[in-house]
Protein backbone atom coordinates (compact mmCIF):
# COMPACT_ATOMS: atom_id res chain seq x y z
CA UNK A 1 0.00 0.00 0.00
CA UNK A 2 1.09 3.59 -0.62
CA UNK A 3 0.13 6.29 1.88
CA UNK A 4 -1.10 9.49 0.17
CA UNK A 5 1.53 12.22 0.18
CA UNK A 6 2.09 15.77 -1.11
CA UNK A 7 1.27 14.90 -4.75
CA UNK A 8 -2.11 13.54 -3.60
CA UNK A 9 -2.68 16.73 -1.63
CA UNK A 10 -2.23 18.80 -4.81
CA UNK A 11 -4.33 16.54 -7.05
CA UNK A 12 -7.30 18.88 -7.47
CA UNK A 13 -5.00 21.60 -8.91
CA UNK A 14 -4.85 19.72 -12.24
CA UNK A 15 -8.30 18.86 -13.68
CA UNK A 16 -6.72 15.97 -15.65
CA UNK A 17 -6.43 14.02 -12.40
CA UNK A 18 -10.21 13.94 -12.06
CA UNK A 19 -10.51 14.70 -8.34
CA UNK A 20 -13.89 15.97 -7.19
CA UNK A 21 -12.76 18.74 -4.81
CA UNK A 22 -9.66 20.18 -3.09
CA UNK A 23 -7.94 17.49 -1.05
CA UNK A 24 -7.76 17.50 2.73
CA UNK A 25 -4.47 15.59 2.89
CA UNK A 26 -4.51 15.10 6.66
CA UNK A 27 -8.00 13.55 6.44
CA UNK A 28 -6.92 11.35 3.52
CA UNK A 29 -3.93 10.10 5.49
CA UNK A 30 -6.09 9.36 8.56
CA UNK A 31 -8.48 7.34 6.41
CA UNK A 32 -5.61 5.46 4.78
CA UNK A 33 -4.10 4.72 8.19
CA UNK A 34 -7.52 3.44 9.29
CA UNK A 35 -7.61 1.03 6.35
CA UNK A 36 -4.13 -0.26 7.21
CA UNK A 37 -5.19 -0.74 10.85
CA UNK A 38 -8.34 -2.62 9.78
CA UNK A 39 -6.35 -4.93 7.51
CA UNK A 40 -3.84 -5.57 10.28
CA UNK A 41 -6.64 -6.36 12.74
CA UNK A 42 -8.06 -8.87 10.25
CA UNK A 43 -4.73 -10.68 9.98
CA UNK A 44 -3.43 -9.17 6.73
CA UNK A 45 0.28 -8.41 6.47
CA UNK A 46 0.61 -4.96 4.90
CA UNK A 47 3.76 -3.77 3.11
CA UNK A 48 4.42 -0.05 2.58
CA UNK A 49 5.54 1.39 -0.75
CA UNK A 50 7.50 4.46 0.27
CA UNK A 51 8.08 6.03 -3.17
CA UNK A 52 6.65 9.57 -3.42
CA UNK A 53 6.17 10.86 -7.00
CA UNK A 54 6.56 14.58 -7.61
CA UNK A 55 3.46 15.05 -9.75
CA UNK A 56 1.49 11.79 -9.79
CA UNK A 57 -1.26 11.67 -7.12
CA UNK A 58 -2.58 8.25 -8.17
CA UNK A 59 0.15 5.90 -6.97
CA UNK A 60 -1.75 5.36 -3.72
CA UNK A 61 -4.27 3.46 -5.88
CA UNK A 62 -1.75 0.64 -6.16
CA UNK A 63 -4.21 -1.89 -7.58
CA UNK A 64 -3.88 -0.42 -11.10
CA UNK A 65 -0.22 -0.45 -12.22
CA UNK A 66 0.52 -4.15 -11.70
CA UNK A 67 -1.19 -7.49 -11.16
CA UNK A 68 0.08 -10.78 -9.76
CA UNK A 69 -0.59 -13.93 -11.77
CA UNK A 70 0.28 -17.60 -11.24
CA UNK A 71 3.80 -17.14 -12.61
CA UNK A 72 4.67 -13.81 -10.99
CA UNK A 73 4.10 -10.08 -11.24
CA UNK A 74 2.92 -8.44 -14.45
CA UNK A 75 3.67 -4.70 -14.75
CA UNK A 76 0.86 -3.15 -16.77
CA UNK A 77 0.69 0.01 -18.90
CA UNK A 78 -1.96 2.39 -17.56
CA UNK A 79 -4.12 4.31 -19.99
CA UNK A 80 -4.07 7.40 -17.76
CA UNK A 81 -1.00 9.39 -18.93
CA UNK A 82 0.23 10.60 -15.53
CA UNK A 83 0.50 6.98 -14.33
CA UNK A 84 3.07 5.87 -16.93
CA UNK A 85 5.94 5.43 -14.45
CA UNK A 86 3.95 3.53 -11.83
CA UNK A 87 4.31 -0.04 -13.16
CA UNK A 88 8.11 0.01 -12.95
CA UNK A 89 8.04 1.66 -9.51
CA UNK A 90 5.92 -1.17 -8.11
CA UNK A 91 7.75 -3.84 -10.12
CA UNK A 92 11.14 -2.66 -8.84
CA UNK A 93 9.86 -2.86 -5.26
CA UNK A 94 8.80 -6.47 -5.87
CA UNK A 95 11.97 -7.51 -7.72
CA UNK A 96 14.07 -6.15 -4.85
CA UNK A 97 12.20 -8.62 -2.63
CA UNK A 98 12.74 -11.60 -4.92
CA UNK A 99 9.45 -11.67 -6.84
CA UNK A 100 9.59 -12.94 -10.45
CA UNK A 101 8.27 -10.92 -13.38
CA UNK A 102 6.01 -13.00 -15.63
CA UNK A 103 5.72 -10.48 -18.45
CA UNK A 104 5.06 -6.83 -19.28
CA UNK A 105 2.50 -4.94 -21.33
CA UNK A 106 4.15 -3.12 -24.25
CA UNK A 107 2.99 -0.17 -26.38
CA UNK A 108 0.57 0.36 -27.96
CA UNK A 109 -1.23 -1.83 -25.44
CA UNK A 110 -2.75 -0.30 -22.32
CA UNK A 111 -4.11 -2.14 -19.29
CA UNK A 112 -5.09 -1.01 -15.81
CA UNK A 113 -5.48 -3.43 -12.92
CA UNK A 114 -8.97 -2.15 -12.20
CA UNK A 115 -10.05 -3.82 -15.44
CA UNK A 116 -9.09 -7.29 -14.22
CA UNK A 117 -11.03 -9.78 -12.08
CA UNK A 118 -10.30 -13.34 -10.96
CA UNK A 119 -13.66 -15.15 -10.83
CA UNK A 120 -11.90 -18.40 -9.88
CA UNK A 121 -8.26 -19.35 -9.41
CA UNK A 122 -8.37 -20.60 -13.01
CA UNK A 123 -10.78 -18.06 -14.56
CA UNK A 124 -9.51 -14.55 -15.31
CA UNK A 125 -11.59 -11.76 -16.84
CA UNK A 126 -10.25 -8.61 -18.54
CA UNK A 127 -12.45 -5.61 -19.25
CA UNK A 128 -11.89 -3.63 -22.44
CA UNK A 129 -12.47 -0.01 -21.41
CA UNK A 130 -11.33 3.54 -22.08
CA UNK A 131 -8.09 2.69 -20.24
CA UNK A 132 -7.57 -0.94 -21.32
CA UNK A 133 -7.45 -1.29 -25.09
CA UNK A 134 -7.74 -4.32 -27.36
CA UNK A 135 -3.99 -4.75 -27.80
CA UNK A 136 -3.32 -4.55 -24.09
CA UNK A 137 -6.11 -6.98 -23.23
CA UNK A 138 -4.79 -9.51 -25.73
CA UNK A 139 -1.22 -9.16 -24.45
CA UNK A 140 -2.35 -9.70 -20.87
CA UNK A 141 -4.50 -12.69 -21.84
CA UNK A 142 -1.45 -14.26 -23.50
CA UNK A 143 0.74 -13.71 -20.43
CA UNK A 144 -1.81 -15.04 -17.94
CA UNK A 145 -2.88 -17.93 -20.18
CA UNK A 146 -5.47 -20.51 -19.19
CA UNK A 147 -9.15 -19.58 -19.21
CA UNK A 148 -8.89 -15.83 -19.76
CA UNK A 149 -11.86 -13.96 -21.17
CA UNK A 150 -12.29 -10.40 -22.46
CA UNK A 151 -15.51 -8.39 -22.07
CA UNK A 152 -16.49 -4.87 -23.13
CA UNK A 153 -17.35 -2.44 -20.33
CA UNK A 154 -19.85 0.36 -21.17
CA UNK A 155 -18.61 3.82 -22.17
CA UNK A 156 -21.19 5.33 -19.76
CA UNK A 157 -20.24 8.99 -19.08
CA UNK A 158 -16.85 8.84 -20.76
CA UNK A 159 -13.32 9.60 -19.53
CA UNK A 160 -14.44 12.10 -16.88
CA UNK A 161 -16.28 9.35 -14.98
CA UNK A 162 -14.35 6.30 -16.09
CA UNK A 163 -15.79 2.84 -15.48
CA UNK A 164 -13.29 0.09 -14.70
CA UNK A 165 -14.45 -3.52 -14.73
CA UNK A 166 -14.02 -3.55 -10.96
CA UNK A 167 -16.29 -0.51 -10.75
CA UNK A 168 -19.15 -2.89 -11.48
CA UNK A 169 -18.12 -6.19 -9.84
CA UNK A 170 -16.29 -7.20 -6.67
CA UNK A 171 -16.01 -10.94 -6.00
CA UNK A 172 -16.58 -11.84 -2.34
CA UNK A 173 -16.12 -15.61 -2.62
CA UNK A 174 -16.37 -18.31 -5.28
CA UNK A 175 -20.15 -18.19 -5.07
CA UNK A 176 -20.89 -14.53 -4.23
CA UNK A 177 -20.16 -11.18 -5.90
CA UNK A 178 -21.18 -7.56 -5.42
CA UNK A 179 -22.39 -6.06 -8.71
CA UNK A 180 -23.83 -2.87 -10.16
CA UNK A 181 -26.18 -4.46 -12.66
CA UNK A 182 -26.87 -1.43 -14.93
CA UNK A 183 -23.21 -1.41 -16.07
CA UNK A 184 -22.38 -5.11 -15.80
CA UNK A 185 -21.37 -6.61 -19.20
CA UNK A 186 -24.02 -9.05 -20.39
CA UNK A 187 -21.45 -11.78 -21.09
CA UNK A 188 -20.11 -11.48 -17.55
CA UNK A 189 -23.63 -11.67 -16.12
CA UNK A 190 -24.13 -14.90 -18.10
CA UNK A 191 -20.85 -16.40 -16.87
CA UNK A 192 -21.71 -15.60 -13.27
CA UNK A 193 -25.02 -17.38 -13.69
CA UNK A 194 -23.37 -20.42 -15.24
CA UNK A 195 -20.93 -20.55 -12.31
CA UNK A 196 -23.74 -20.37 -9.78
CA UNK A 197 -22.52 -17.07 -8.34
CA UNK A 198 -25.09 -15.25 -6.20
CA UNK A 199 -25.29 -11.50 -6.77
CA UNK A 200 -25.47 -8.74 -4.17
CA UNK A 201 -26.89 -5.79 -6.10
CA UNK A 202 -25.69 -2.25 -5.38
CA UNK A 203 -28.49 0.35 -5.61
CA UNK A 204 -27.94 3.25 -7.98
CA UNK A 205 -27.82 5.75 -5.10
CA UNK A 206 -24.80 3.96 -3.62
CA UNK A 207 -22.79 3.58 -6.81
CA UNK A 208 -21.14 7.05 -6.60
CA UNK A 209 -20.19 6.44 -2.95
CA UNK A 210 -18.16 3.31 -3.81
CA UNK A 211 -20.84 0.80 -2.89
CA UNK A 212 -19.55 -1.64 -5.50
CA UNK A 213 -15.90 -1.30 -4.47
CA UNK A 214 -15.59 -4.12 -1.92
CA UNK A 215 -12.36 -5.75 -0.75
CA UNK A 216 -12.55 -9.44 0.17
CA UNK A 217 -9.91 -9.97 2.84
CA UNK A 218 -10.78 -13.65 2.67
CA UNK A 219 -13.90 -15.41 1.39
CA UNK A 220 -16.91 -13.99 3.20
CA UNK A 221 -15.02 -11.22 5.05
CA UNK A 222 -14.95 -7.79 3.41
CA UNK A 223 -14.00 -4.17 3.93
CA UNK A 224 -16.31 -1.54 2.42
CA UNK A 225 -16.59 2.24 2.27
CA UNK A 226 -18.81 3.64 4.99
CA UNK A 227 -22.02 5.33 3.86
CA UNK A 228 -23.53 2.49 1.81
CA UNK A 229 -26.11 1.04 4.20
CA UNK A 230 -28.26 -0.81 1.66
CA UNK A 231 -25.27 -2.64 0.18
CA UNK A 232 -24.02 -3.47 3.67
CA UNK A 233 -27.40 -4.90 4.71
CA UNK A 234 -27.55 -7.03 1.58
CA UNK A 235 -24.03 -8.36 2.19
CA UNK A 236 -24.83 -9.22 5.78
CA UNK A 237 -28.06 -10.91 4.71
CA UNK A 238 -25.91 -13.08 2.41
CA UNK A 239 -23.81 -14.17 5.40
CA UNK A 240 -20.87 -11.83 4.87
CA UNK A 241 -18.83 -10.28 7.70
CA UNK A 242 -18.64 -6.56 6.84
CA UNK A 243 -16.16 -3.95 8.12
CA UNK A 244 -17.06 -0.40 7.04
CA UNK A 245 -14.50 2.41 7.19
CA UNK A 246 -14.58 6.10 6.14
CA UNK A 247 -13.04 6.67 2.70
CA UNK A 248 -14.57 9.95 1.57
CA UNK A 249 -11.26 11.80 1.13
CA UNK A 250 -8.73 9.13 0.13
CA UNK A 251 -11.30 7.12 -1.80
CA UNK A 252 -14.38 8.91 -3.09
CA UNK A 253 -12.58 12.19 -3.89
CA UNK A 254 -10.17 10.42 -6.24
CA UNK A 255 -12.76 7.87 -7.46
CA UNK A 256 -10.81 4.97 -5.94
CA UNK A 257 -12.20 2.61 -3.33
CA UNK A 258 -10.85 0.19 -0.78
CA UNK A 259 -9.84 -2.33 -3.47
CA UNK A 260 -7.99 0.35 -5.45
CA UNK A 261 -5.93 1.27 -2.39
CA UNK A 262 -4.47 -2.25 -2.09
CA UNK A 263 -2.43 -4.57 -4.28
CA UNK A 264 -2.84 -8.15 -3.08
CA UNK A 265 0.41 -10.07 -3.52
CA UNK A 266 -0.07 -13.46 -1.89
CA UNK A 267 -3.10 -15.15 -0.40
CA UNK A 268 -2.45 -18.01 1.99
CA UNK A 269 -4.46 -21.16 1.43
Amino acid sequence: MKRPGPAFGRAFDDPAHGFLRPVDLAAAQREHDGLVETLDRLGVRVHALDHEPATDPDLCYVFDPLIVGPDGAIPLRPGKPNRAEEPEIVASWLVDRGAPIAGRIAAPGTVEGGDTVWLRDDLFVIGRTLRTNTDGARQLASIVGGDTRIVDVPYWKGPAELVHLMSVISPVSDDLAVVFLPLLPAALWEWLGNLGVRLVEVPEAEYPTLGCNVLAVRPGVVIVADGNPATRRRLEAAGVEVHAIPLREVGENGSGGVTCLTRPLLREA
